[in-house]
């Protein structure tokens, strides 16, 4: 039982430590190395227990490091990382060393791999795997440096493609990559197509705009594009076709003005040229209605060839579809916007005709148009004619630009039929005038035989005259001294007598002395008007022409004539027109005593009425041959000439009246010499008279003298004669010779301007007159008028003038304003100087000469106070208005009169009153 127990204990404990050998190995078979022996042993088993479990441990070491290297080189990606088990030998440790090999090996081919991949992922395809591999890693290298080159490959490919279309324009290129397959062939097949299509598209842009270079506007981009090569597709096709169709529109303007050029050509006739000219014009543009108006440009009014019964004026002569039938014989005159055009010489184009403007009509209906234009024809700025065309449709861009060019061609081409014509009406008529003369010379030279030996005859009788002639001016000469020695001491004892300073002689003497001194001075004219008349026959009377202004002339004339007017209690006036030239070149001396002999005669053979001296400018037929002329007319109203006697009164020593000449003296001279002074002058004197009703006799004087320009003055051919004496010049109290009209002047009688001086004397009125007016001579003549009431004056020529004049002067407390003047006028003038608030009240007075209805409602709006038309007779009104507003309280107290603010003019800053222009 023991041996039992003890056979049973032995079997028991050997089992359960096999067993738990088994437990473990097991264990470490199915990779469980967390388990040991743990059954108590002894002896052998101990020992193998013990090597057992350090088997464990080492394997369980051995497969933590195998694990650790595969999860760091495999999992994580850790490479380099290596085994370490402590204590191994034998195949554990071969095992360990070849997993390490392993481990390295895999690392370095990683790596290297790694660097290549790295490599052409930054575009270095020039690195290879060059590592040593076998088996996969070998098929993996391989195939990586395949790959590797065939990119290197792809990209040469591309980068040459690229730079032959992109950069060197070379277009046609093509990748060519041996060896590809897959994305790279898709890749590479892709670029091929890029680089085709452009290529493609670009020579198909090549090959249009090549085309339109060369004007062949007929072919267009077809090729298949996307995106922006397609709106340029677009834009370059919208092109071409802008271009195709202006070239259209410039060869259609060019060939029909060509053509219609061609057809105007050989015409002569007006009326045939205008009807031509629409029959071809309104069709073309798509026009259905058509007028021609034709302008006169001849200088009277007419035009060669007008056809019997136009009317002058823009006369209708041709047209297409009017109404009414024959425009050849009406001529109907154009109005409204026509004239607008012709005025304008623009071409108008109405839109959007109202119904009822015109029809346009046919057998089958009529209708409105929409569109009309007006075409003004000129040639050289000068309007010819005018053309009217209406369409249903609108007119084109083309269309009105046919018309500007066309106009052109046509007024060429009326110009040149107009020249033709006046060419062949001066021909015809040199024509005539060539038979004529040819007719005259022949009767030239049947007279010339006759006038030779008249000639002889003339010539010795010329040669007596001559002589005799020089004889009677010794004579004359002598005998002037001789009576001018002795008279001249008449004519001052007899003034001195007539003055009776002592107050010693009676009045009955004081009259005999004033008769002597009137008989001297009578004889002593006389012996002047029979030197001139013998000077003049003799042809030695010097002419001395110089610059006179017209103002010394009529002071001369207001102080010799006025005072023996107002003594014979007639009337005196002097009308000078606005037209009349400021200035004369002439022969001061001869022209005062032409006007001298005229005014007296007037004077003495009136007995009551009045005697005017009108001076205008001459434009009339009758003295064209003059130039530049101007007329002093001596009015009166005295007895008058018979009609049958006015050719002898200009004859020396007669008179009109007879017997009756010795109830108004004289010796007939006056008007003799006075004619002969006037050819000398190049002029002549005119007479017209109505007995009974009074005369006329009107001077024309070249202002101007003839062959003698203003640059130089004329030397004396024949001196004057030293024994000839000056002409005494009569002192008038009245010397102004611009105070036109003076209506209560009688002897004694007090004046209108000595009532305003009187009026006026208690008063000192403020400030000064600015004139504005571009006539020096109207500035003159209100000069010295409002000087008579003590009133300073400055002027300016023109409105800007005046402003500036009113910058530098604070005194202008009143503006006198002419309406047309040159560089800014009267109206300008006014609103520039009321846009200034300093001005606002500044009173403003308008003197013009426009007398058309509206005018002065026209200066009252612009911002005058009040205004007076030219010439101004009323002086009495000018001058109140001028005094009131300078002193608004007497207009307050009288009740009439501008209103102004009392505040005035002068309440703004003082300025200095330098500079401008005073008087």
């Amino acid at each position: 039982k023991d041996l039992t127990d003890n056979v049973n204990f032995m079997a028991s404990n050997l089992t359960s430590q096999v067993r738990n050998i088994a437990q473990v190995t097991t264990s470490v078979a199915n990779g469980d190395l967390s388990k040991k022996i743990s059954v108590d042993a002894q002896g052998e088993i101990l020992q193998l227990k013990t090597t057992v479990n350090t088997m464990v441990d080492q394997l369980s070491a051995f497969a933590d490091e195998v694990t650790r290297v595969a999860r760091a080189v495999g999992t994580e990606g850790n490479l380099g990382g290596r085994a370490q088990v402590r204590g191994v030998s034998g195949v554990w440790k071969d095992l360990t060393d070849n997993v390490n090999f392993m481990a390295a090996n895999l690392t370095s081919q990683v790596r290297n791999i790694a660097q290549v991949a790295t490599a052409v992922a930054q575009g270095d395809l020039g690195a290879k795997i060059d590592v040593d591999a076998r088996g996969e890693i070998l098929e993996l290298k391989t195939t990586i440096n395949t790959m590797v080159d065939t990119l290197s490959s792809f990209s040469s490919e591309v980068t040459r493609v690229a730079r032959e279309v992109g950069s060197e324009g070379r277009l046609g290129g093509q990748a060519r990559v041996e060896g590809v397959h897959g994305t790279w062939k898709r890749l590479t097949t892709n670029v091929n197509e890029l680089a085709r299509n452009l290529t493609t598209q670009v020579r198909a842009i090549a090959e249009v705009t090549s085309a339109v270079a060369q004007g062949d506007m007929s072919r267009h981009i077809t090729v298949e594009t996307h995106g922006e090569v397609s709106e340029l597709k677009d834009n370059i096709n919208l092109m071409v076709s802008n271009l195709r169709e202006t070239t259209r529109a410039k060869d259609w303007l060019e060939s029909n003005l060509t053509r219609l050029a061609g057809l105007m050509q050989g015409h002569r006739d007006l009326v045939e040229v205008a009807d031509l000219i629409l029959r071809e014009l309104t069709p073309l543009v798509n026009a259905q209605y058509g007028a021609f108006f034709l302008a006169d440009t001849e200088a009277g009014g007419d035009w060669p060839g007008r056809p019997a019964g136009h009317r002058r004026g823009l006369a209708l002569i041709a047209g297409y579809g009017l109404q009414g039938g024959d425009t050849a014989s009406s001529g109907p005159l154009a109005q409204g916007l026509v004239w607008q055009a012709a005025g304008e010489k623009k071409r108008l184009l109405l839109e959007d005709i109202p119904p009822d403007y015109i029809k346009i009509s046919s057998g089958l209906g009529q209708s409105s148009p929409a569109s009309i234009v007006i075409i003004p024809i000129l040639f050289e700025d000068t309007l010819l004619g005018i053309i009217e065309l209406a369409s249903f449709s609108r007119f084109s861009d083309v269309h009105l630009a046919f018309f500007d060019q066309f106009v052109t061609t046509i007024g060429v081409a009326l110009n040149t039929i107009l020249a033709n014509a006046r060419t062949e009406m001066l021909l015809a008529e040199s024509q005539n005038l060539a038979q004529q003369l040819q007719e005259r010379s022949d009767e030239l030279q049947r007279q010339q035989g006759e006038l030779q030996h008249s000639n002889e005859e003339l010539a010795e009788k010329a040669a007596l005259l001559a002589s005799s002639s020089q004889y009677k001016s010794e004579f004359l000469a002598n005998m002037s001294h001789e009576l001018r020695t002795p008279l001249s001491s008449m004519l001052i004892y007899a003034r001195l007598l007539a003055d009776n300073a002592r107050q010693n002689l009676s009045e009955e003497e004081v009259t005999f002395a004033t008769s002597i001194h009137r008989s001297g001075s009578d004889l002593l004219q006389l012996i002047n008007d029979i030197l001139d008349l013998s000077k003049v026959e003799a042809g030695r009377l010097d002419i001395r022409p110089k610059k006179l202004p017209l103002v010394t002339l009529l002071d001369y004339v207001n102080a010799t004539s006025r005072p023996i007017a107002r003594d014979r209690g007639l009337e005196f006036e002097v009308h000078v027109a606005e037209d009349a030239p400021g200035e004369l070149f002439s022969d001061e001396q001869r022209l005062q005593q032409i006007l001298r002999n005229l005014l007296s005669n007037a004077i003495k053979f009136t007995p009551q009425g009045r005697v005017t001296l009108r001076v205008e400018r001459v434009d009339a037929d009758a003295v064209r041959e003059l130039g530049e002329t101007i007329a002093f007319t001596v009015e009166d109203t005295g007895i008058g000439i018979a009609r049958e006697k006015l050719g002898t009164i200009f004859e020396a020593f007669e008179q009109a009246h007879g017997a009756g000449s010795h109830k108004y003296g004289g010796t007939g001279l006056g008007l003799s010499i006075s004619r002969e002074l006037a050819t000398l002058l190049g002029g002549r004197i005119t007479a017209e008279s109505e007995p009974g009703v009074g005369s006329s006799f009107t001077l024309y004087v070249p202002v101007v003298h003839p062959g003698h320009p203003p640059a130089e003055e004329t030397t004396v051919p024949i001196g004057r004669l030293a024994l000839e004496a000056p002409e005494p010049v009569a002192e008038a109290e009245d010397t102004d010779a611009m105070r036109w009209r003076a209506r209560d002047e009688r002897p004694g009688a007090t004046t209108r301007l000595e009532e305003w001086n009187a009026e006026r004397a208690a008063r000192m009125l403020s400030g000064k007159i600015l004139i504005v007016d571009d006539d020096i001579r109207i500035v003159i003549a209100l000069t010295r008028l409002l000087a008579r009431v003590g009133l300073p004056v400055r002027y300016a020529l023109n409105g800007r003038e005046a402003i500036e004049i009113l910058e530098r002067d604070a005194e202008v407390s009143l503006v006198l304003m002419d309406i047309m003047m040159p560089v800014m006028d009267g109206y300008e003038a006014i609103r520039a100087i009321r846009s200034e608030s300093r001005y606002a009240n500044l009173p403003i007075v308008v003197l013009s000469a426009k007398a058309i209805p509206g005018e002065r409602e026209k200066a009252l709006a612009a911002g005058a106070n009040d205004y007076l038309q030219k010439p101004v007779l009323d002086v009495d009104r000018l001058l109140k208005i001028a005094c009131d507003l300078l002193d608004p309280r007497a207009a307050g107290q009288t009740g009439d009169g501008p209103k102004v603010d009392p505040s005035g003019p002068g309440t703004g800053p003082e300025r200095p009153a330098t500079g401008g222009t005073e008087t």
